[in-house]
């Protein structure tokens, strides 16, 4: 009998706070900050007015993953985050995207006070040896915010695949959005590994019945924590490592004088699975 390699994928999800900094300390969030880009400090940490592209690519490029799922991205990152993380990437643009490149000229200009009016996009990173080999995105909320699914089949030179589908769901109780979204996502997947994952804006403390209707219709299961509401779900492969958030030290990066810079107002999650 011949014995094929295990495929081992590392997975991790990120929602990346349209490229902003938040600070453990709420009292650093001031309107000084906000409308004159002043720097605020406290004992340990700074909050910072200003573009933070290098600091998040920078910061991505160290954690170890195959694959990477993000929300909240300004749309005009792809590139230098895929470049620093020397992946492959795609992205499905999300709301407030028209004259985007007015809005991302404002945003560099003072990021706090536009904040998600830059507009946004999920994208989804793929390191070697996986490859993108096609690509689709599906709406899932039209208004109040348009809400759009990424989906990714991903390739292995060995010609095992995997389904990325990269969710950011409706604030306002997205149960039978998730439903609708994962019953495309099953069926765009066409029998292969799915992960179906991103943020959801569900805890399973709060919704419960949610969940195990995902797994009950669409066989997905994983969920982060009863607290959480970035997840990563996953149907047809192996948990090795169950999904789990970093520590918000893990998306801190050197600020001025000693201090830290926090990055996003999430924690990365990570999860690793053996694709069979």
């Amino acid at each position: 009998m011949t014995r094929h390699p295990r495929i081992v994928v590392r997975v991790v999800t990120w929602n990346l706070f349209h490229g902003r900094d938040d600070p453990p300390d709420p009292s650093l969030r001031t309107w000084r900050s906000r409308l004159l880009r002043i720097t605020e400090r406290s004992a340990t940490h700074e909050q910072v007015n200003r573009p933070l592209r290098d600091e998040f690519a920078a910061r991505l490029a160290t954690l170890a993953w195959d694959v990477a799922l993000l929300q909240e991205v300004p749309p005009g990152w792809l590139r230098p985050l895929a470049g620093a993380a020397r992946a492959s990437g795609a992205s499905a643009l999300t709301s407030r995207n028209f004259l985007h490149m007015a809005r991302a000229a404002l945003a560099r200009l003072n990021p706090d006070l536009v904040a998600s009016g830059e507009g946004g996009s999920n994208q989804v990173l793929a390191r070697p040896s996986w490859r993108i080999s096609r690509v689709a995105r599906r709406t899932t909320a039209p208004r109040p915010e348009r809400r759009r699914m990424l989906l990714v089949r991903l390739r292995e030179p060995g010609g095992a695949e995997l389904v990325v589908a990269n969710v950011h769901l409706s604030t306002r109780d997205p149960t039978d959005e998730a439903l609708a979204a994962a019953q495309y996502a099953v069926a765009w997947s066409d029998g292969a590994p799915l992960v179906f994952g991103g943020d959801l804006n569900l805890r399973p403390d709060r919704a419960p019945a949610a969940f195990a209707e995902l797994g009950a219709r669409h066989g997905l299961s994983g969920a982060t924590a009863p607290g959480a509401i970035d997840h990563l779900l996953v149907r047809g492969l192996v948990p090795l490592h169950e999904a789990e958030a970093f520590a918000p030290s893990a998306r801190e990066v050197p600020g001025s004088d000693g201090l830290a810079i926090r990055l996003s107002d999430h924690s990365p999650v990570a999860a690793t699975f053996e694709v069979r």
